[in-house]
Order: structure tokens, then C-alpha cells, then sequence
């Protein structure tokens, strides 16, 4: 792609110091346009374990899925992400879930991201910054997803918040 695009990244965290390595995280990010609040929300799948912080950024890029795909894996490496257990705790995920004019279905990358409008703690976050890209109609209050995503704020203003 050769021409900026609007691209969306979500990124959590349920282990250490979650908002440190959102923050590093976000730091990081190239291109980045904006950035959503900071949502808490209980694990989905998986062993047991604590909940998350979850957020959406915005990039204006010339990166294709491929290449942002490239910039979330450095990301989660430089968290030190560990990959053990499916749906596990982790100290950072970071997944393409949409790149404007692109689609793609490989066994390592779908984009659009296939379960991101299944998930309440990707469509609010992206709901602060792209209210277009959301199913026609959808409403965190009629959805009744207000229950299961509580607002922290934002990233620049929470202290350092460790998994219990």
C-alpha cells in the first residue's frame, strides 16, 4: 500500500504490569493516530485467570496487514510475551483487527479480524475511535455490553494497575 490508510491495532495485557506494558506498547506503535480509553474486562476461553486491560489504537500507515502484523509481534516480544498455553494470561496481545481497503485469509493473518465484532472488549474500544467500522445499529447499552467492559480512562492517566 502506498498511500496512508487508517489502520486499527487492539492490544491487551492481564499479567504484571498491565498499563506499563500498554503504555510501552503504545509507545511504540508506528504511525499511531489515536489511541482509545482503557477498558477492563474478564477473560474469555482459556485456564483461569485474571482480567484485562484492553484498548484500540488508530494508525495512519503505509503498512499492509502483513507488515503490522510484523509490528505486533515486536511488540509482544519486547513485552516479553511468552506462549505457552492457548488463551492464556499474557503480559501483551497485540492483533491486526483492520486495515482499510484490505482483506486477507492466511493461516497466520485474517483481516478483518474474524471474531472482532463477537468481542466486547475489541468493538468498545474501537467504538472510541471508529464508530463507522461497527455492525449498523450497535449501541454498548443495547447490546447490554455495558456489564462486561468497565471504562478506566485514559492511558496517559492511570496508575500502574498489576494483575491480582
Amino acid at each position: 500500500m502506498t498511500e496512508p490508510h487508517r489502520a486499527f491495532l487492539g492490544l491487551g495485557s492481564n499479567l504484571g504490569d498491565r498499563i506499563s506494558y500498554l503504555r510501552e506498547a503504545v509507545a511504540a506503535v508506528p504511525d499511531l493516530a489515536a489511541v482509545s480509553g482503557v477498558y477492563e474486562t474478564a477473560p474469555m476461553g482459556g485456564p483461569e485467570q485474571g482480567p484485562y486491560l484492553n484498548l484500540a489504537v488508530q494508525l495512519r500507515t503505509r503498512l499492509g496487514a502483513r507488515e503490522l502484523l510484523g509490528v505486533c509481534q515486536g511488540l509482544e516480544s519486547a513485552a516479553q510475551r511468552v506462549r505457552e498455553v492457548r488463551w492464556g494470561a499474557r503480559t501483551l496481545d497485540v492483533d491486526v483487527l483492520w486495515v482499510d481497503g484490505e482483506t486477507l485469509a492466511e493461516p497466520d493473518l485474517v483481516v478483518p479480524h474474524p471474531r472482532m465484532f463477537e468481542r466486547s472488549f475489541v468493538l468498545i474500544p474501537l467504538a472510541d475511535l471508529a464508530a463507522d467500522l461497527l455492525p449498523d445499529g450497535f449501541d454498548v447499552e443495547s447490546a447490554g455490553l455495558q456489564d462486561q467492559v468497565v471504562r478506566l480512562g485514559r492511558l496517559g492517566s492511570l496508575a500502574p494497575l498489576t494483575d491480582p
